[in-house]
């Protein structure tokens, strides 16, 4: 069964996790207001849920790295975005997440 850190709709499958995205920030590092469009897409956020594994050829499920809660941050352009309910997720491998931060 997968790991779920709150009740969210999406489970995802095998290898893959889902992620909620860290707010965008509003203000540059020198200051200025950013509007919407020029907010650039952050590459961290939770861990939401995770998949049963990736099965193996002995039929045995791989143990993910990571855990439900965990903030990670993952590569540019990995994943799958999917909007649940107004809010907005990525479903990734665990193989796009680079690290945990903390």
């Amino acid at each position: 069964m997968a790991k779920t850190a709150k009740k969210v709709a999406i489970r995802p499958l095998g290898d893959k996790v889902l992620v909620k995205r860290l707010e965008a920030a509003d203000v540059s590092a020198g200051g200025i207001l950013l509007p919407d469009s020029a907010k650039e897409k952050p590459k961290e956020g939770t861990v939401i849920a995770l998949g049963e594994g990736r099965l193996l050829d002995s039929g045995e499920r791989t143990q993910f790295t990571v855990k439900v809660d965990d903030r990670v941050l993952f590569t540019s352009y990995a994943g799958t975005e999917v909007k649940w309910e107004g809010e907005e997720y990525l479903i990734l491998s665990e193989e796009d997440i680079l690290g945990i931060v903390g």
